[in-house]
């Protein structure tokens, strides 16, 4: 389910029928984090730099390479994230951040892409975009890699 009430953010949430400890692993082991979302050299600490890459989008001045920085990391329920494009062309700077909570046998994950600035089209475009592609792809994929 997607919420689109905020313009700020982007707001999915799911049930996964695996525990929070299998949806934390695949949220926070490069190899898997890179099966569903990107290719990445992130690491499980606090303060880590990491990048994910994949192909730019020029028409939404998307150079391709997100630049971020593990924000806070609680193990196996939150795990935040800074999201800005590398490229100076696009000031959009924006966290993600990823809850887990054990629920019914399984994890309810809640994630949010927050930052976006109301009045800024270029953010507004982005957060269009993210919102059909957490919810439609980003999220389902998470889903197959979670059950194996």
């Amino acid at each position: 389910m997607t919420d689109t009430a905020d313009l700020t953010e982007v707001r999915v949430e799911d049930f996964l029928p695996q525990s929070p400890p299998a949806v934390w692993r695949a949220l926070t082991t490069r190899e898997l984090l890179a099966q569903w979302l990107m290719p990445n050299d992130f690491a499980p600490e606090v303060g880590h730099r990491f990048h994910f890459r994949t192909e730019p989008v020029p028409a939404a001045r998307f150079s391709g390479v997100i630049a971020c920085e593990v924000l806070e990391l609680r193990e196996p329920e939150l795990l935040a994230i800074s999201w800005a494009d590398e490229s100076a062309e696009n000031d959009m700077a924006t966290t993600v951040t990823f809850s887990l909570e054990a629920h019914d046998g399984g994890t309810r994950l809640t994630v949010v892409q927050s930052g976006y600035r109301a009045d800024h089209p270029g953010d507004q475009m982005a957060r269009t975009i993210m919102g059909s592609g957490w919810a439609g792809r980003i999220v389902p994929r998470l889903r197959e890699v979670v059950q194996g």
